[in-house]
């Protein structure tokens, strides 16, 4: 699949980097994203050791999200920004990935970054998945109880080709970015696995988040590893 250079797109970008210097870059890139021509909506994410939503983090490797006014606007920072240059010159590994949007549901710092969003998405191809939550405090314990559980279906998950936790701000803002094989194994695990079930039932009865943000995309154009190969081109 392919976006017209006119049609709004994502991108997710995970970088790893030879040592925790790396965290510096989340202070001094934020004016250069800022600048950014056609750069809707961004997002510096910081990431977790887990497939889900986690307390640890691993300071060597660093994400963004991004919502971009069209294909050329990703194209154009890719080939000029010196944030992409240094993806390129100083990463151990990097992984990006551009999105389609077909679905979102919430907001994300009270925006909507994907309005009027609302496609078919492609019968049979692989699934991408962000999902965002704004932890109230006095919930923080009984949510982070319940990661483990989700870790867990999340690593031996039929049709889970990668997922990655990941925090916008410590604690309290966490994301998931993950790839499914197609719509029917993300809805398998979403809707019709009991422990996640459970979960969600918690999350709604005892309103653990203050926001949350669900959106699907259907992924194309990948480049680069993820953990040493890249999920959506399996050997």
């Amino acid at each position: 699949m392919t976006a017209t250079s006119a049609s709004p797109i994502a991108s997710f970008h995970l970088v790893r980097y030879a040592d925790a210097g790396a965290m510096s870059h989340m202070a001094f890139d934020r004016p250069l994203l800022r600048a950014a021509p056609g750069l809707r909506f961004w997002r510096l994410l910081g990431t977790g050791r887990g497939r889900a939503m986690s307390l640890g983090a691993d300071l060597r490797r660093w994400a963004l999200f991004a919502v971009w006014r069209g294909e050329a606007d990703l194209e154009a920072f890719l080939r000029t920004s010196p944030i992409a240059a240094r993806w390129r010159q100083e990463a151990r590994e990097r992984w990006q990935v551009r999105l389609a949007p077909l679905s979102s549901r919430g907001t994300w710092s009270g925006h909507d970054p994907f309005p009027a969003t609302d496609q078919a998405a492609r019968s049979g191809g692989a699934v991408a998945v962000l999902t965002r939550a704004s932890i109230r405090p006095r919930r923080l314990v009984a949510f982070y109880r319940s990661v483990p559980p989700v870790e867990e279906l999340l690593r031996w998950q039929d049709g889970c080709l990668a997922s990655i936790g990941m925090g916008e701000w410590p604690v309290a803002r966490q994301a998931t970015f993950s790839l499914w094989r197609d719509a029917d194994a993300m809805r398998a695990f979403a809707y019709r696995d009991a422990a996640h079930r459970r979960v969600i039932d918690q999350v709604r009865a005892h309103d653990w988040y203050a926001e949350e943000l669900f959106a699907r995309f259907t992924p194309y154009a990948s480049e680069g590893v993820w953990d040493g190969t890249d999920p959506l081109r399996p050997p």
